[in-house]
């Protein structure tokens, strides 16, 4: 599990059913639920 920044708890949590997905600009990201209040959470990674 990674952690990303949760919007809805305003601090960091652990990612929970992450999936890596590309953007349209070719850039990966993580997709995932918080762990704690289950908001979807979004990770900005480095370019493939």
């Amino acid at each position: 599990m990674s952690q990303a920044y949760c919007v809805k708890c305003k601090e960091k949590r652990e990612m929970k059913d992450e999936q890596e997905t590309t953007m349209k600009n070719g850039r990966r990201a993580l997709k995932g639920t918080c762990s704690v209040c289950k908001t979807g959470m979004f990770k900005i990674l480095g370019k493939a």
